[in-house]
């Protein structure tokens, strides 16, 4: 071939740079591709225009080898795996279209969205157990004991339904626990400003004795200052004998102990009385304060009203998207250099130099499905599910990051879409204005009432209400848990035609059916899993929905 057939491969590859707009790294790779192989031919066109193709497209990438592209190294050419990239605003742009003509050709998945089979029914038990286990006279208390409660609200939940089990183990008179100013929530409220410290006390009457506060004549023996109390070292997870072989020889000896930080130091596998004390506690006495409730119920009714077309239900989505939330993930998303440098001011902020001693790929993250969905991401799933736009949606969360951006597009999936600064006023929100866990409570409270519930990120709060929602719902869960590594595939293929997507969400939302009844395995929480420990089996198939006049 003549000279003039290999220019024309160069100029196809520069033409191909000049189309795709490559950054400058990519355009000197292809332009180099094309010079190497100035004289093999014409031939050559077709395979450089695919590799400059397959630079622009993102399957591959010239970056250095060093995990997360941000070091150095060689410059090579390296095939990136599907579920790499986000691309969900290019599958948006591509499906948005079909989205405006499907919804009014279905039926929403709202009216029809669990099919519970009549055996897999369940009823709270708590009750019995209460009635079995419980007795008039406690005998002579061993001591006092005393915990400190630390993390978010859920967190403190978790610590406190533990020590009452403790402390019936003990046989010890358990002192309200204390709330540790905790360094991420910066919550200041005490115990009796979230929950309801009378109906605690009064519920558990007949299991644990409990007070308030030390008594006077107690704490002078510490010289009036509760730090002086010897503090127990017990490891996370410790066992029922643990606390009878170590904790309670102490306890007799001292007449007073404390546990500080007392967060996850029982193990979930203990004696069926001692969980059915951790069921009593969560379920039955723990119930939110009095100012909370009052406005809780309040929003609940609001947003029952505003779902009026589909008989009051409506979607809940537990959204973590907030700034600290991206900024741990490690993940990359589509604001470029902006936000890189925001991430890395956020992440040297709350955790000081520990993700420099890190090596982290954001890409192996997204395709192991770890990276917190955007607010698009979950309103393109419920829309694939056949939750039109109709569907009232209720948001619980934290200040999203950049909200105006991330929020724009899930409020054009879903125009009816609240928080709880829509459903209430400010006056009505400013006593709760900076107690994180109180506003956390408000949300709690609307989700738990949702015909489906929305986990997007993991944590204590979506672990938690799965377990309550199974508990007052007949043991299911009633609840959405995405499997994110599907999904980071799916949107990371802006050619993905909507049938198939569709398909997709609708095999997603029947598997979390089919699995919202799932009982307790010997290594799970209780708190999420309340099937058998905290309920029985239903006779009565007909019974539908019934509760046991849990408050919360």
């Amino acid at each position: 071939m003549s000279n003039g057939g290999s220019g024309g491969g160069a100029a196809g590859a520069r033409a191909a740079v000049a189309e795709k707009g490559l950054g400058l790294s990519q355009q000197l790779m292809c332009v180099l591709l094309a010079l190497v192989f100035r004289r093999r031919g014409v031939c050559l066109v077709v395979p450089i225009v695919y590799i400059c193709g397959m630079l622009y497209m993102g399957s591959w990438s010239l970056e250095g080898s060093s995990a997360g592209g941000r070091g150095g190294g060689g410059v090579v050419v390296e095939r990136v795996p599907p579920g790499s990239v986000y691309r969900s605003p290019q599958v948006f742009e591509k499906l948005w279209p079909h989205m405006e003509k499907d919804w009014n050709h279905s039926t929403n998945a709202l009216m029809n969205t669990w099919h519970r089979k009549p055996h897999h029914r369940w009823k709270p038990c708590v009750n019995e157990n209460k009635s079995l286990a419980g007795y008039s006279d406690l005998p002579k208390s061993n001591g006092f004991l005393i915990i400190e409660a630390n993390g978010g609200l859920n967190q403190q939940r978790i610590s406190i339904c533990d020590v009452v089990a403790v402390a019936a183990m003990l046989n010890a008179t358990l002192v309200i626990p204390i709330f540790h100013l905790n360094s991420v929530w910066r919550d200041t409220s005490k115990f009796g400003d979230i929950f309801d410290e009378e109906f605690f006390i009064y519920t558990l009457r007949n299991n644990v004795r409990i007070i308030k506060e030390l008594p006077e004549d107690v704490l002078q023996q510490f010289d009036n200052n509760i730090s002086n109390i010897v503090n127990l070292r017990v490891k996370a997870w410790s066992s029922s004998t643990h606390y009878r072989q170590k904790v309670l020889p102490r306890l007799l000896e001292l007449g007073a102990v404390r546990i500080a930080p007392f967060s996850n130091r029982l193990a979930h596998a203990v004696p069926s009385h001692i969980q059915g004390l951790r069921c009593l506690a969560n379920y039955e006495a723990l119930r939110f304060s009095q100012s909370i409730r009052t406005l809780a119920e309040k929003m609940v009714d609001r947003m029952v009203r505003k779902s009026s077309r589909h008989g009051g239900k409506y979607v809940s989505v537990h959204l973590r998207f907030e700034e600290d939330m991206v900024a741990f993930s490690c993940c990359i998303y589509d604001g470029g250099e902006e936000e890189k440098r925001e991430m890395d001011i956020a992440r040297e902020k709350s955790w000081r130099g520990k993700f420099k001693k890190k090596v982290i790929d954001p890409r192996a993250v997204r395709r192991d499905g770890k990276c917190p969905l955007t607010p698009l991401e979950v309103g393109m799933m419920l829309r694939g599910m056949g939750f039109d736009n109709t569907t009232s949606v209720y948001v619980a969360s934290g200040k999203i990051y950049k909200e105006e951006k991330y929020m724009a597009p899930l409020r054009q999936l879903f125009p009816l879409l609240e928080t709880k600064d829509t459903l209430a006023s400010n006056e009505e929100l400013a006593p709760f204005e900076g107690h994180l866990s109180r506003l956390a409570a408000l949300d709690y409270t609307v989700c738990r009432h949702s015909e489906v519930f929305v986990t997007t990120q993991g944590g204590n709060f979506p672990h938690f209400l799965m377990g309550h929602r199974r508990y007052l719902y007949g043991g299911h869960a009633k609840t959405i848990k995405p499997d994110k590594r599907k999904l980071a595939l799916l949107f990371d293929n802006p050619n993905i035609r909507w049938e198939n997507f569709k398909h997709q969400m609708r095999e997603m939302l029947r598997s979390n059916d089919m699995k919202g009844t799932e009982t307790r395995k010997s290594s799970s929480s209780l708190y999420t899993f309340p099937m058998p420990d905290c309920m029985c089996k239903q006779e009565d198939a007909n019974n539908e929905d019934g509760n046991s006049g849990v408050v919360i």
